[in-house]
């Protein structure tokens, strides 16, 4: 079933995730484009039954003032202005918060009665839509798939099984980077509980090599995501018939890799840390949702709770975490901090309630005390917090004796740590990871 669809063109609006939620909130798909989108494409798009023009700050470019094309109002097609100078329908909003609810029914007689839109926009639609495209797409094919065992390649792996089955083949690298643990569950749980066809490979000294006296976050992100492929590349040229690359990438992954009014946040490794010289055609059938929707088609697909609420990772993993240029002792130090912070966490039941939670190791040391004795040694910076879609979060309320206790463990346990501190500060002003 193909889904209705209102179109939002993001004419400098900092709300326009926040307005696509809250329309598809009401069972109704949304997609965002940019303004200059012209008459002969948006027509192009499918069962488009209304355009909301969102107008915000970020609305002059180089000095001018920008706005949609004029003939995308005389399409015929149902128009709201948001935040916007042209009144339109009888209609005239005021710039969209970031409350889901009043965006709801701010919009809801638009989408509905003006629109005359369909709520058909559900998770069983989706996957049954996705799986069609990616039979038609990949064929009789084979994709190979970057399966970090997070939560978007796991939801990833299990549409592409029930698309292609046997054609589908998941690569885990392990780059060195990854959490306590993680490398050793993901072959557990996929290869040896949902038989998928799963290749393991250790490239831990490969990736550090390339890493190393790399401190400026992009340029991690991209070795590491450049790298990545190679690596695929490489296995790809030991199989036969691989012409595809599966993805994880979601909604946010490409917002905050910037648009043509919102400037980049930071570029994500499936985004725009691919090789100009990529082999491969990409497969990526999430890009569209938001990580609260990926979490709802994980359980569409069957896949276990415990799964689907699990740790969100980057894929940078913890490369991101190691400020700076990334040493051996320091990225040890991330590794056995986070772990000992997902064991106190997992025992307070805090596991499944917070969304997000990990320990940061800065490029700088302090003075501190240790056997009676000078120390000079880095701090480990703790971070929680909770999110819906992961454009904006807040921080958990850590309770103070399960702080102390966490703290005395890092600091008794981790070496070459004297201080623990406890990031509170929300996104915005910060994001989610520290790189």
């Amino acid at each position: 079933m193909k889904q209705d669809m209102i179109v939002i063109l993001d004419l400098g609006s900092h709300e326009n995730t926040v307005l696509a939620r809250a329309i598809r909130a009401l069972g109704v798909y949304s997609e965002i484009y940019p303004h200059d989108i012209t008459a002969e494409e948006l027509k192009a798009l499918p069962n488009v039954k209304g355009v909301i023009i969102n107008g915000g700050p970020n609305n002059v470019i180089d000095g001018e003032a920008i706005d949609v094309r004029p003939e995308i109002y005389t399409l015929g097609i149902p128009v709201m202005a948001a935040g916007h100078d042209k009144a339109l329908c009888d209609v005239k909003l005021a710039q969209f918060t970031d409350d889901i609810e009043a965006i709801k029914a701010a919009v809801k007689s638009f989408v509905f009665d003006e629109c005359k839109a369909e709520p058909n926009w559900n998770m069983t639609n989706f996957v049954n839509d996705q799986i069609e495209l990616v039979r038609r797409q990949v064929g009789n094919r084979k994709v190979l798939l970057a399966l970090s065992g997070g939560v978007d390649s796991s939801v990833v792996a299990a549409l592409l099984l029930k698309a292609i089955g046997d054609n589908l083949v998941c690569v885990h690298v392990n780059h060195g980077l990854m959490r306590k643990g993680e490398s050793e569950a993901v072959v557990e749980v996929f290869r040896n509980q949902l038989c998928a066809n799963l290749v393991y490979v250790d490239a831990t000294e490969r990736f550090l090599t390339k890493l190393d006296g790399v401190a400026d976050p992009e340029q991690k992100r991209k070795i590491i995501g450049g790298e990545f492929i190679r690596v695929f590349e490489e296995e790809a040229r030991k199989l036969d018939g691989i012409d595809f690359l599966g993805q994880g990438t979601i909604y946010p992954d490409i917002v905050e890799s910037g648009t043509k009014t919102a400037k980049m946040v930071k570029s994500h490794h499936n985004v725009g840390g691919l090789p100009e010289d990529l082999q491969f055609e990409l497969v990526e059938p999430l890009r569209q949702l938001f990580k609260d929707e990926v979490r709802a088609c994980g359980l569409e697909l069957g896949l276990p709770y415990e799964m689907v609420y699990r740790q969100p990772f980057p894929g940078p993993g913890l490369g991101v975490r190691c400020l700076g240029a990334i040493t051996r002792d320091r990225l040890e130090a991330v590794r056995e901090s986070d772990a000992i912070l997902r064991e106190e966490f997992a025992a307070a039941g805090l596991d499944k309630t917070v969304w997000q939670y990990f320990t940061v190791v800065p490029d700088f040391k302090s003075v501190g005390v240790r056997d009676n004795a000078r120390s000079f040694d880095w701090p480990v910076i703790i971070r929680a917090v909770n999110t819906v879609d992961a454009m904006t979060a807040t921080i958990e309320p850590l309770d103070w004796a399960l702080l102390e206790r966490i703290t005395r463990r890092i600091l008794s346990e981790v070496k070459g740590v004297n201080r623990v501190c406890y990031d509170v500060s929300p996104k915005p002003n910060a994001t989610i990871e520290w790189e």
